[in-house]
């Protein structure tokens, strides 16, 4: 739910990428990708049976030929910010994908990759988002949602023990680093058509496990990557509120000030926690908002609540961040939260699934990050 609201999008800042400046050749790495899929073993046999009830639900309630659904119910109006009902997004085949590989539903896998392709491929990197009605596909990409679907095609490698998308992974961050991650600086989005990008990067969008993978093998890229870190390391907002800033302009070299979406503060963490990089201090307020039962949608940058409320996504990501740092006790918290919030009425249309069973509104993000958190 958190990347429907791609608020960015409606008033971009943007600087030009002259076409004669020269482009860097990313070679494919020579070490086989060993991080990408593997499961902490946190995960017990009652989260397994809750996840392939939530597998369940997607498949027959979200999944279409195209995408996947991002919510159960659709919308008559689209909303130029922000994805709804029936409209698809590349997070959500990103999200999708990664469970096909850490599950080992090879064909599955394959069949779903050559479908987002066709949907979302914009000269080499994914539009965020597709309208089936209206048959419109955005003009820019999400690039935390490229870096997903370079993963998970690495994730796929990894797990199957092959290099079937190595290569192909390795091209598409080509486009990256030729686009959206131009000199080490990873902004948001990059537009295909008007040859611009923002100057912007949210800090949620730092993937720095896939971004380390493609960066370790030259002195320009470890230097990048040590770039890449130090910026999000930077935006730590304090000992008080151990959370970080939302984003970083890279012209004025200033953090946002704007108020927190905890989804967005939450996959910060997790990726600093998947390199060995979560702060004492972050891990021990997750654990306090998971033991207090007040996890809240939002927050200020002085750590008071802006948006009240519980998202089972968000106790997905927090079960995730645990099981990156092998806490089985708060990973085991977390996801009793989620499963609290799973449809198990018989009778709902959307049985087995994160949302509300009254209005059926079942959000693919929620389902799918709390699909991925049910196989750590």
């Amino acid at each position: 739910m958190r990347w429907q609201w791609l608020t960015w999008l409606l008033v971009p800042v943007l600087f030009g990428l002259s076409g004669c400046q020269k482009q860097v050749t990313v070679k494919t790495p020579t070490q086989a990708p060993t991080a990408f899929a593997t499961p902490s073993r946190l995960a017990t046999t009652a989260d397994h049976q809750h996840g392939q009830q939530v597998a369940t639900f997607v498949r027959q309630g979200l999944l279409t030929k195209q995408g996947l659904y991002t919510n159960y119910v659709d919308t008559k109006q689209r909303t130029t910010g922000a994805a709804t009902g029936h409209e698809l997004l590349s997070e959500s085949s990103g999200m999708w994908l990664q469970y096909l590989a850490t599950t080992h539903q090879w064909a599955q896998f394959r069949t779903c990759y050559q479908a987002t392709k066709k949907t979302f491929d914009d000269h080499g990197q994914f539009s965020y988002r597709y309208d089936p009605r209206t048959k419109k596909r955005y003009r820019v990409n999400a690039t935390l949602d490229d870096l997903r679907l370079i993963r998970a095609l690495l994730a796929y490698d990894q797990m199957h023990h092959r290099t079937t998308y190595r290569h192909e992974a390795t091209q598409r961050y080509q486009t990256l680093v030729n686009t959206s991650l131009k000199q080490g600086h990873l902004v948001n989005y990059y537009d295909m058509q008007t040859k611009k990008a923002t100057t912007t990067g949210s800090l949620a969008y730092f993937d720095l496990k896939t971004l380390h993978y493609f960066e370790q093998g030259s002195k320009k890229g470890r230097a990048a990557y040590q770039k890449q870190l130090t910026v999000v390391k930077s935006g730590y907002l304090g000992d008080v509120f151990p959370l970080y800033a939302t984003s970083y302009q890279w012209t004025t070299s200033k953090y946002s000030s704007a108020n927190l979406n905890t989804s967005e503060a939450l996959e910060t963490l997790l990726h600093l926690a998947e390199m060995g990089q979560l702060k004492a201090t972050s891990r021990r307020w997750l654990s306090q908002r998971l033991v207090q039962h007040n996890l809240a949608n939002g927050y200020t940058t002085t750590g008071t609540v802006s948006v009240k409320g519980e998202s089972a996504g968000n106790y997905a990501l927090a079960a995730m961040i645990f099981a990156a740092v092998h806490d089985q006790k708060n990973y085991q918290r977390a996801m009793q939260a989620v499963w609290r919030l799973q449809v198990t009425a018989k009778q709902s249309a959307i049985v087995g699934g994160i949302g509300d069973a009254t209005t059926y509104q079942a959000y693919s993000y929620n389902n799918l990050t709390a699909l991925n958190a049910a196989y750590k």
